[in-house]
């Protein structure tokens, strides 16, 4: 059995600047911390690209309590093909409507619910609701699925998480009840990750990767980078396996031990992510 722990979902943004603003001003989340690397990740964090990079973690507070954003930008890509496997992520939160409608950030309707476009076209449906103090308001990330049974049988049966609700085209999964959860949306086609395609992420114990590496080579599903440690510089080290889903889903799975080493909210990432803004030269540039 896998204990793990919902982290984040990975983004590429190939403008820092909007994007700043989307989830700053109009989600009112904080910038946790802010790290520039000078090559592409051997892991691939910032998908298959050998050059300059930074990632930024965003969210309503630390990822030892809260699910949270990864936004991958890399320096001079303009812009990303959308496939069709993103479908959504839901935050309960009265307070992020009211500032869109202030700032005349577009809110759209999509079968009765509520929804903004961060730039790139990332959906961020919002439940109209007063934001959650003592929880998470980030409640779900929704992915597409042509197979549902074959997801089913792969994030529960192999990856052990539980089902929380199931319909004959849904179903909600997680580690916990007090976590953000993934759902997965059976759309009747092949799923299509085009450019643009994330990354969810988990954490489980350091004894626990390798009991994850058997379960996949011996069910004959793939995993895209084996156990491997990354080092970021001045910070942790942590040991990450990723895996692909039976629709090609990216999936990482970081040591817990060290990670929550790595996490800790920078207080200065704020500002050092608008200076990097601001001496970017990489890109056309309209503000």
């Amino acid at each position: 059995m896998i204990t793990g722990r919902a982290l984040h979902f990975v983004f590429k943004v190939s403008d820092r600047s909007l994007t700043a603003k989307f989830y700053r001003d109009i989600l009112g989340m904080k910038v946790l911390r802010h790290e520039e690397f000078s090559e592409g990740c051997e892991a691939t964090c910032n998908g298959p690209y050998a050059n300059r990079w930074s990632k930024t973690m965003v969210g309503y507070g630390p990822e030892d309590t809260h699910f949270v954003v990864e936004l991958t930008y890399n320096y001079g890509v303009t812009e990303y093909e959308q496939g069709n496997d993103f479908l959504g992520l839901t935050i309960q939160s009265s307070e992020c409507l009211r500032r869109a409608a202030a700032m005349n950030w577009p809110v759209k309707e999509e079968n009765g619910n509520k929804f903004c476009e961060a730039p790139g076209g990332y959906k961020f449906y919002i439940i109209d609701k007063p934001q959650p103090t003592n929880t998470d308001p980030v409640q779900k990330v929704s992915l597409a699925s042509s197979n549902l049974a074959r997801s089913i049988a792969y994030w529960n049966g192999l990856l052990s998480l539980k089902i929380f609700e199931q319909t004959d085209k849904t179903v909600l999964l997680g580690f916990s009840e007090d976590q953000a959860k993934l759902e997965l949306v059976d759309i009747g086609v092949p799923v299509n990750h085009a450019k643009a395609y994330g990354r969810i992420a988990f954490s489980c114990p350091f004894e626990q990767q390798p009991i994850i590496d058997k379960k996949i080579q011996e069910a004959g599903e793939k995993i895209l980078t084996p156990l491997i440690s990354l080092d970021t510089p001045g910070k942790a080290t942590v040991r990450v396996i990723i895996l692909a889903d039976p629709d090609g889903h990216e999936i990482c799975f970081v040591d817990d031990e060290s990670f929550r080493q790595l996490s800790q909210v920078d207080p200065g990432s704020d500002a050092e992510l608008d200076k990097y803004i601001k001496s970017d030269k990489s890109r056309p540039r309209n503000e």
